[in-house]
């Protein structure tokens, strides 16, 4: 861990948060666990609940976000020598893009990207009045709501064939950045002027977002990678506790955390999940590790509801549900009509769990230990390419594939 001298008084007062009601304003919504109250359509269709819908020009992974009534979004267009990567903005109401900008890329580019997600991954953060993209070695970049950029930062230069994709954090004051693709490190930037608060070495393989999490009074970041789950402390990065998961190679969903506890799913080999009890120091499996799953998913994370965890497997089109208690499996069961591949994290709507397939079939289920299938929808005949994460705003649910963003609400 390596701390930054200190800031002056001016650059470390934080911009306007937002609360619940201001949209969705990260990766995985309000409070970062991808649930929501809202009454959203059980189907919806290309010429069904559709209020409109804005062509996208280059693609990406990243979720739109949104706040005061606007729409921010990140693309990219072009390949590894070429590439151009675009933030837009666009009227919640009406679709219309309000301000387009490119930014400066560090290229060249990874050559190819694996699965062909593109160069625009990591979903943005938004303040009040700021928005914060990270486009991987070329950087984390600040603007304001009318697309005048404020700053810019690097916080490594190495690539991946995966591409880079963690979505930045925001906490009291700092952006929180996993730079593990760039430079093995997590990162935290003052909001204000871009310069780096801390730095914490040897993150390896970890590719989700940076997860808060309330440990007696104080802030922590949980985060997963190869072999253990990981939390420091949020004021200068230190590691407080470490704890052996079995998840062997990378973890790429995004941890949830549920009444002192870290539930965090994984699949690509070894253990598929498991459950960590915080506040402890040091090395805590022995003391702190509570279960642990034979199965898990590689790349959408999990939502929590009542007593219980839910999450889909992004190839076999199933869904499961995990007891939270005693990390028993409840259910396992195929979704219908199948999705197909997902990578979408899934949203909480009230008592509701959508899964959205790569190809745009959505498919809703029912929250609770009873398996239950309550709607399905298509876009783009299930052909399209949908990497991205839902997002909610009031009644309206927004999804991005590579052709469009649309804004969906029941009429």
């Amino acid at each position: 861990m390596r701390l930054f001298p200190a800031l002056s008084v001016a650059s470390l007062l934080c911009f306007p948060m937002l609360s619940e009601a201001d949209g969705w304003p990260q990766f995985r919504g309000p409070a970062a666990d991808g649930s929501v109250e809202a009454n959203l359509p059980d189907t919806w269709g290309d010429d069904k609940n559709i209020a409109w819908k804005a062509p996208l020009a280059g693609k990406g992974a990243s979720t739109p976000v949104i706040v005061g009534g606007k729409v921010f979004l990140t693309t990219g267009v072009g390949g590894a020598s070429d590439l151009v990567r675009h933030v837009l903005c666009f009227d919640a109401a009406s679709g219309k893009v309000l301000w387009d900008k490119t930014v400066e890329s560090d290229l060249p580019e990874s050559e190819s990207i694996r699965e062909d997600h593109g160069y625009a991954s990591a979903t943005p953060a938004a303040t009040a009045d700021r928005l914060f993209v990270f486009f991987g070695k070329s950087g984390v970049f600040c603007f304001d709501h009318v697309g005048k950029q404020i700053w810019h930062t690097k916080v490594g230069s190495a690539l991946n064939g995966w591409g880079s994709a963690a979505s930045p954090v925001l906490h009291d004051g700092m952006v929180l950045v996993n730079a593990c693709v760039e430079s093995e490190s997590l990162v935290a930037l003052d909001q204000a002027t871009g310069q780096e608060r801390w730095r914490s070495s040897g993150l390896k393989e970890s590719w989700h977002a940076p997860t808060l999490a309330k440990v007696g009074g104080k802030t922590q970041i949980v985060m997963g990678q190869a072999e253990y789950i990981r939390g420091f402390d949020a004021a200068d990065g230190e590691e407080i506790w470490r704890c052996k998961s079995g998840i062997s190679w990378y973890i790429c969903p995004q941890p949830v955390i549920n009444g002192g506890v870290a539930y965090v799913v994984g699949g690509r080999s070894g253990t598929g999940g498991v459950a960590v009890k915080l506040g402890g120091s040091g090395d805590v499996t022995g003391s702190h590790r509570l279960w642990t799953l034979d199965q898990g998913t590689n790349v959408p994370s999990p939502v929590l509801y009542g007593d219980h965890l839910y999450f889909a497997h992004q190839d076999k089109g199933e869904a499961y549900c995990v007891d939270l208690g005693s990390g028993e499996f409840v259910y396992e069961e195929s979704l219908s009509p199948n999705p197909g591949q997902i990578y979408a994290s899934p949203i909480l709507a009230g008592d509701k769990i959508l899964y959205l397939g790569r190809g745009g079939k959505s498919v809703w289920v029912r929250a609770g230990p009873k398996f239950e299938i309550a709607g399905s929808a298509t876009l783009e005949n299930g052909r399209g390419v949908f990497n991205a994460s839902p997002a909610v705003a009031g009644d309206k649910l927004f999804l991005r594939s590579d052709k469009f963003l649309y804004c969906i609400s029941a009429k």
